[in-house]
C-alpha cells in the first residue's frame, strides 16, 4: 500500500468537498454543516489557509483543512478531518495531523486549535495523542447554533 500526503491546490475544493460529505455521511448528525460542504467554501477555506489530502494507492482517503484565526494571526484552526469510511481503523488521520504539525512548525505558528463536536467526543483522546489539551477558556467563533457547543482544544507548538 502506498500512501501519501500532498497539499492540496484550489483545483482540489471540488474533491475536498465530495470527502467531506463522504467522511460525514453516517457519522455526523445531520444538522452539521460537513454534509452540505461545498466546493466554493473549500476553495476560498484553501485560500486563507490550506489543506491535506491523504491518497492510498493515489485513491483519496481522507483530507484536512485549516485557516489562520481571525483574530490571532499565529494561530491555526483545524478543520474538518476525514477519514473516508472503508479506510477508517488503520490510524490514517495521524497522517494528516502530521503533515499539518509539521507545515505549521515551518509556518512559525504558535498555536493548532480545534473543535470536537459534541456527538464525537470520543475523539478528544485521539487528539490527546497528538499533545492537544481541553481548552474551556476558548470560544468557538464558527459554532453551528442548531448543535450543543463544540469542545475545544489547543497544542502550543512554541510559547
Amino acid at each position: 500500500m502506498s500512501l501519501q500526503v500532498r497539499e492540496a491546490s484550489a483545483d482540489d475544493a471540488a474533491l475536498i468537498a465530495e470527502l467531506t460529505r463522504a467522511c460525514w455521511a453516517e457519522r455526523v448528525v445531520a444538522s452539521s454543516s460537513g454534509h452540505r460542504e461545498q466546493a466554493e467554501r473549500v476553495r476560498q477555506d484553501l485560500q486563507r489557509g490550506g489543506g491535506f489530502i491523504l491518497l492510498l494507492d493515489g485513491e483519496p482517503a481522507g483530507s484536512v483543512r485549516w485557516l489562520p484565526s481571525d483574530t490571532e494571526s499565529d494561530v491555526w484552526e483545524i478543520l474538518r478531518m476525514g477519514i473516508l469510511p472503508a479506510y477508517r481503523g488503520q490510524g490514517l488521520s495521524q497522517h494528516l495531523m502530521e503533515a499539518l504539525i509539521h507545515r505549521a512548525h515551518g509556518a512559525d505558528v504558535q498555536e493548532l486549535r480545534l473543535a470536537v463536536r459534541a456527538d464525537q467526543a470520543r475523539v478528544v483522546d485521539l487528539y490527546a495523542v497528538f499533545e492537544f489539551e481541553l481548552a474551556p477558556e476558548l470560544e468557538y467563533a464558527r459554532a453551528n447554533p442548531l448543535q450543543e457547543p463544540p469542545t475545544l482544544m489547543r497544542r502550543w507548538l512554541r510559547r
